[in-house]
């Protein structure tokens, strides 16, 4: 079995580790400035850690156990990464740039089961989860590529929104959030940060209790159950009825802004009644208060042939309804329409050329 990664340990994790082998409580807060303020790779590094204290970490911890194996960089400024782990197996992540700042989607699990019939992240099942120190590292190694420009700039922004479903992850997902918002360490600001799922509700309660404090977005898709079950199986496991009373929890517990995203399908979920439907599911209560519609006019997959994107005309159309009938409502800005855009669209490319490569089906 590989080391773990250190960075799967919060604050006060590394503390108590520490603690239990007779290491006074300054010591974690040293190690923490050297990974997150100084972002050093290696323990021998730490110039000031005592050599029996670099020694017991590198014991039993590893620094690095992501390998870029693909990086892409779009004309817009978007650079997707392809990292390798230490089993062999492939994950995705990419940096957007926006006028807010500098935004991150980080991947929670390697492949998908959630099975959602136009995603390429789906295409490869789920063959495990990844580990807190894991998603972690996404964010270092991107915040490390940034620091090789020389341009002072920094990962502002996180969205959980990767391959995988990070709700299936809770427990790892969880404890990375803990790790990127410390203000002693990354100190991306709670807000800055969203987790979007396509509907576990038991999990979305539990989010909702949580001192998590960061942004929540549901993958909706469809204003009805008949539509959604049809593009995302898991609404057969969980309809709406009882997606949205764990949505209306989480409203009540938090009293915060929530986003819909919607993925447009030409002549599936993009036609006028659609909008209309889905105003109503929203209806007039506090999810209108709260809620935003993100409209998301999808990247075609080859493996998903069925699905095309709608035109731009259908597209105002939809937010036009919305709009009228009182709905907050946006559509996505795109990032890296020339390098494998769809998520998991890369990853998948890789695995088909290695398959060819080795003559195996």
């Amino acid at each position: 079995m590989s080391t773990p990664s250190i960075y799967g340990l919060t604050l006060e994790q590394l503390t108590a580790w520490l603690g239990e082998r007779g290491h006074k409580k300054g010591r974690a807060q040293q190690v923490w400035d050297w990974l997150y303020r100084k972002r050093v790779t290696d323990f021998a590094a730490m110039e000031d850690v005592n050599a029996e204290l670099r020694r017991v970490l590198e014991e039993h911890y590893a620094i690095q156990t992501l390998e870029e194996h693909v990086k892409q960089q779009s004309s817009d400024g978007t650079v997707k990464f392809l990292f390798k782990l230490t089993d062999g197996n492939l994950i995705e992540t990419v940096l957007m740039r926006h006028k807010f700042g500098l935004s991150v989607c980080v991947t929670t699990q390697v492949g998908c089961n959630i099975g959602c019939s136009f995603c390429a992240s789906g295409l490869l099942k789920k063959s495990r989860d990844l580990t807190s120190g894991e998603i972690v590292e996404q964010i270092m190694k991107v915040q490390l590529h940034l620091d090789a420009a020389g341009l002072g700039e920094r990962v502002s922004h996180i969205v959980v929104m990767g391959i995988g479903e990070p709700f299936d992850n809770y427990e790892h997902m969880s404890n990375f959030i803990r790790v990127v918002k410390d203000h002693k360490g990354l100190a991306i600001g709670p807000r800055h940060i969203t987790v979007s799922t396509s509907g576990l509700a038991k999990k979305i309660r539990e989010f909702a209790d949580s001192d998590l404090g960061v942004n929540l977005a549901i993958s909706l898709h469809a204003p009805n159950n008949e539509l959604r079950t049809k593009i995302m199986v898991i609404n057969k496991a969980i309809p709406i009825e009882t997606l949205m009373d764990a949505i209306n929890y989480y409203l009540d517990r938090t009293n915060r802004r929530i986003t819909l995203e919607y993925i447009m399908l030409r002549d599936v979920n993009d036609q006028k009644e659609h909008a209309l439907e889905l105003a109503q599911l929203i209806g007039e209560g506090k999810l209108k208060q709260l809620a935003n519609v993100n409209l998301i006019p999808y990247n075609p997959v080859d493996e998903h042939s069925q699905y095309q994107r709608p035109d731009q005309e259908t597209i105002r159309g939809f937010y036009d309804t919305l709009k009228k009938q009182g709905v907050s409502v946006s559509v996505r800005l795109e990032h890296g329409v020339d390098i494998d855009a769809a998520c998991g669209q890369l990853r998948s490319k890789q695995i088909r050329a290695e398959k060819d490569r080795l003559g195996v089906g």
